[in-house]
């Protein structure tokens, strides 16, 4: 299979084609592979490749025969390296397969290696010293997000049609955004983080993927969903696949349009632009949409607050932890200037302190879900502006402590933290490319706590009516020269 044919199908058509044996499981991977060796050298969104050890018989799972790469966090593979993009944790080798890994495998993914993360996933964008920064395959001298942004730059360049991704404040959203993809935060509890974790973050953090499609998103969830025994609470079963979803019509929806983020960041003129036709074109499809300001029942730097302690007081016993197993100091030789900043704040909170975050957290829950109740749907952008250039993130973090790293990383993602601290789903698609420099534009779209089919069912209907998939960036394995 030549790599030019490989990059034409998504996930789903690429195991239609192995269940019908026009082509092997060894092919496609091969593809793949190859891909990789084509673009990665210019992108560096993959930290390694082994060789796979899954072969699902063809035809057997809906995605078997499926080439994927997991997130350097989040998953562990029995026999490789996790190492949180961090040196603190670098050579770290897992013991054992986690929950979500065995689903992966179940599913008939095909994992061949490892995808890049900022340090302990604590940023953005997607710039660790451990391994060097990511570019972004339609413009190589900007951010390819955070922090998955290894999954958004490899799967938008054609390595591979989905991949692995988590998210605790935008870190599926944002990558999906800056790289052209879509990217489905899913409701706290439809992922287990088993049987390590109960939850992660305090239920901030939340398993999924990006995907070039809307059908891989929804069928890689459908095989990603569903409690572990000993969780200690799970999202309610939907009542059909997600993957039936995605071809049903989403009905007239109520939307709200929020333009302007919490916390006065405005934004800018070409994403501003995106959202206002991405309204026409709602409207064109029979949806009711209304301007609207959502509270989130807390002033904006009482919501900084109160996550810099959750984020910082759960970073800080991770740090601790990993600096035991492994016998290393925790400082400027482990960690990178906010990393290590934000561990010192986390050491401050206090357990009263951590237990005020956590109400803060139920305010904003209990305040949004009043605003579903109103409305079907949130449309906002993903990001305020395009991507950022590479190394400008990062910019005199040195000075900052945790509550300021925290500031900056909700100032270049001020849309999307709320719909973490709610645990309700939000998703980006890809609807739009800035005029002047062709670099996507991510519209976000979140609903009430359990209803990722509604998004879905809307997210199917937007790529029937404004397809995206014709669209490749500048480092594309399918190019004549790559191919």
């Amino acid at each position: 299979m030549r790599v030019a044919e490989y990059v034409e199908f998504d996930g789903v058509g690429l195991a239609e084609l192995v269940a019908r044996g026009e082509v092997t499981p060894g092919e496609v991977e091969a593809a793949a592979r190859e891909a990789a060796r084509t673009v990665d050298p210019q992108l560096n969104a993959i930290v390694e490749t082994w060789p796979a050890d899954d072969a699902p018989a063809p035809g057997s799972a809906p995605l078997a025969g499926v080439p994927f790469l997991i997130k350097d966090i989040g998953v562990t593979m029995a026999g490789r390296r996790t190492e949180l993009g961090s040196r603190l944790a670098a050579g770290n080798v897992a013991g054992a397969d986690s929950a979500l890994m065995r689903r992966f495998r179940r599913a008939g993914l095909v994992t061949f290696g490892r995808t890049a993360t900022p340090e302990m996933a604590y940023s953005n964008t997607t710039e660790p010293v451990l391994y060097g920064a990511t570019r972004n395959p339609w413009d190589p001298e900007r951010s390819a997000g955070g922090s998955s942004g290894g999954a958004g730059a490899a799967v938008a360049a054609g390595v591979v049609p989905l991949a692995h991704a988590t998210d605790a404040a935008g870190s599926i959203r944002i990558p999906a955004a800056y790289n052209g993809l879509f990217g489905l935060k899913p409701t706290r509890g439809r992922v287990s983080w088993g049987p390590d974790f109960d939850e992660m973050f305090n239920g901030l953090a939340v398993q999924g993927g990006v995907s070039r499609t809307v059908r891989d998103g929804a069928v890689l969830l459908d095989r990603m969903r569903g409690p572990e025994p000993g969780d200690p609470y799970h999202a309610p079963e939907p009542p059909r696949p997600y993957a039936e979803e995605v071809a049903r019509p989403p009905g007239s929806l109520r939307i709200g349009v929020l333009a302007q983020a919490w916390g006065g960041r405005r934004t800018a003129a070409p994403v501003a632009g995106a959202l206002f036709r991405t309204a026409r074109l709602l409207e064109s499809l029979g949806h009711h949409l209304v301007e609207v300001e959502v509270d989130l029942g807390v002033d904006w730097e009482e919501f900084l607050l109160a996550n810099a302690r959750q984020w910082t007081a759960n970073l800080t016993a991770s740090v601790d932890e990993l600096a035991a197993a492994f016998d290393r100091p925790v400082d400027s030789s482990t960690l990178e200037p906010p990393v290590l900043a934000s561990y010192h704040y986390g050491r401050r909170v206090s357990g009263a302190q951590l237990v005020t975050a956590l109400a803060v957290r139920n305010r904003v829950a209990r305040r949004l879900a009043r605003y579903f109740d109103a409305y079907d749907v949130l449309l906002t952008p993903t990001v305020p502006e395009l991507p950022v250039p590479l190394g400008t993130h990062a910019e005199g973090a040195e000075a900052l402590d945790g509550l300021g790293w925290l500031r900056r990383l909700f100032d270049i993602g001020p849309f999307s933290a709320a719909f973490n601290v709610a645990g309700t789903p939000a998703m980006s698609v890809p609807l739009a490319a800035d005029a002047e420099t062709g670099l996507p534009i991510g519209m976000q779209f979140a609903a009430g706590y359990g209803y990722e089919g509604r998004l879905f069912r809307l997210a199917g209907q937007l790529e029937r009516a404004n397809p995206w998939s014709h669209r490749t960036p500048a480092v594309w394995a399918g190019n004549p020269a790559g191919s």
